[in-house]
C-alpha cells in the first residue's frame, strides 16, 4: 500500500511567469505537507490519527525549482522572469528546472527561436544561483513556520485567514472630497483650449460612404514624398472610382427602361434554361 497525493494549484492573479511561480508554490506545499503517521506489523496495517500520533513529513530529497528566460530579438536580449507584458512581445522562452545541487532535472524552449550552446550555458549559470537563493527562502519560510506552530501562533496561510488577505491585498478605504467639484470643473473647462473647427455636414465621396473633416491638416508631421505620392494617388483613383460609379448608374438606369417590357433570361445554369416572366398589369377596378 502507497500514499496518493495530488498537488492542485489555483492561479489567484496572473502577471507572467507562472512557471517558476507554480514550481515554488508546488514543491513548499509539499515540502510543508505532513502525512499521518502509518505502523506495519506483518500484514496488518495502521493509520494513526493526528491525535495519537503528530503526522509525519514527506521525504523530499531535492527540490527543482524552474527558472524562465524570455528571449528578444532572436535571442541578442536576455531576460530573466519576464512580467506578463514581456512574454506578450517576446521571440521565444527557455525553462530551466536545476536544484541546489545544480542538477538539471528539465529543460524546455518554445517560441521557434535557434539557441546556440554559449547561450544555454550562460543560462544554466544564472539559474544555479537563482535556485540557491530561492531554496534558502524556502528553508527559512518552512524553519519560520515551524517555530510559530510551536509556540502556538499562526503563520503564513492560517495568519491571512481571519485578516481577508487570501486573494487580495488589504487597504484601508481613503476618503474623497467632493464638496467643490463643480468649481473645479467649471475651473477647468475654462482653462482648457476651444475645440477644433466642427463639420456638421458630412462630405459624400460615393454612395454609401462619407468623410467628415474636410481640410483639416496632418497634425503628424510632414509627409515625406512617397507618402504624398500616396496620397495623392489615392485622392485620383477614388475620384476615378466616383466617375465609374456614375457612369454606371446611368448606365444600368437606360439598361433597366430598356429592358423594362422583356422577359429576364437567366441563363447561369448549363442544364435547363429559366425564364421569368413579368406579371401582366391588372385591368383597374371600376366601380
Amino acid at each position: 500500500q502507497v500514499w496518493q497525493i495530488r498537488l492542485d494549484l489555483h492561479l489567484l492573479n496572473h502577471d507572467g511567469n507562472i512557471i517558476d511561480a507554480a514550481s515554488i508554490a508546488g514543491i513548499v506545499a509539499l515540502s510543508h505537507f505532513r502525512r499521518p503517521d502509518v505502523s506495519v506489523q506483518g500484514a496488518e496495517v495502521t493509520v494513526y490519527t493526528p491525535e495519537e500520533r503528530d503526522p509525519v513529513p514527506l521525504s523530499i530529497h531535492h527540490m527543482p525549482i524552474c527558472v524562465s528566460f524570455a528571449f528578444f530579438q532572436q535571442g541578442t536580449y536576455l531576460l530573466v522572469d519576464p512580467s506578463e507584458r514581456e512574454e506578450r512581445v517576446m521571440d521565444g522562452v527557455l525553462v530551466i528546472a536545476m536544484n541546489k545541487h545544480r542538477e538539471i532535472c528539465t529543460m524546455q524552449s518554445s517560441g521557434g527561436i535557434m539557441l546556440i550552446k554559449d547561450q544555454v550555458l550562460r543560462c544554466s549559470k544564472i539559474t544555479a544561483v537563482k535556485v540557491a537563493e530561492i531554496t534558502e527562502l524556502i528553508q527559512k519560510a518552512l524553519e519560520n513556520d515551524q517555530k510559530v506552530r510551536k509556540e502556538g501562533g499562526k503563520f503564513g496561510f492560517a495568519e491571512s485567514i481571519p485578516n481577508q488577505k487570501i486573494t487580495a491585498f488589504k487597504m484601508e478605504s481613503a476618503a474623497v472630497d467632493t464638496n467643490n467639484v463643480e468649481e473645479q470643473a467649471e475651473e477647468i473647462i475654462a482653462k482648457a483650449d476651444p475645440p477644433s473647427e466642427v463639420f456638421a455636414k458630412p462630405i459624400l465621396r460615393t454612395p454609401g460612404t462619407a468623410q467628415i473633416g474636410e481640410g483639416i491638416e496632418n497634425s503628424w508631421g510632414e509627409l515625406e514624398e512617397s507618402d504624398r505620392e500616396e496620397a495623392a494617388e489615392e485622392e485620383d483613383e477614388s475620384e476615378a472610382t466616383t466617375l465609374e460609379c456614375q457612369k454606371m448608374e446611368t448606365e444600368d438606369t437606360s439598361a433597366v427602361k430598356e429592358t423594362k417590357n422583356e422577359p429576364i433570361v437567366l441563363s447561369d445554369s448549363e442544364e435547363e434554361e429559366v425564364v421569368i416572366l413579368e406579371p401582366q398589369e391588372l385591368p383597374k377596378k371600376t366601380r
